[in-house]
């Protein structure tokens, strides 16, 4: 009697052996997927964060760029635009500091 629950109690490791094998590597649903998917959504929702960041400071810029004296200073600063009758003096800050 022993002899048979033995076999049967090897039977059913291996059966359980097989199984959980299967599933953390070979099923469509296996654990290794599951890791995959996961860290996916991780880097989906860093880069989600990121360009939320992105789109607050956009729609700042552009509050502020409604005023005339911003978006004048704006102009100036990033387009080197001026007015007529008017010099413009670049000075590179970082050329300074490296001296």
């Amino acid at each position: 009697m022993l002899k048979i629950l033995g076999n049967r109690k090897n039977l059913i490791l291996l059966v359980a052996s097989v199984f959980v094998i299967w599933m953390l590597f070979f099923d469509e649903n296996s654990y290794l997927s599951h890791r995959e998917l996961n860290q996916e959504i991780e880097e989906t929702q860093k880069t989600n964060a990121f360009y939320r960041k992105q789109i607050e400071m956009d729609q700042k810029m552009i509050h502020d760029l409604k005023d005339p004296d911003s978006l004048e200073k704006f102009g100036r600063e990033e387009y080197l635009m001026k007015k007529k009758n008017e010099d413009i003096f670049i000075i590179d800050v970082d050329s300074l500091k490296q001296k």
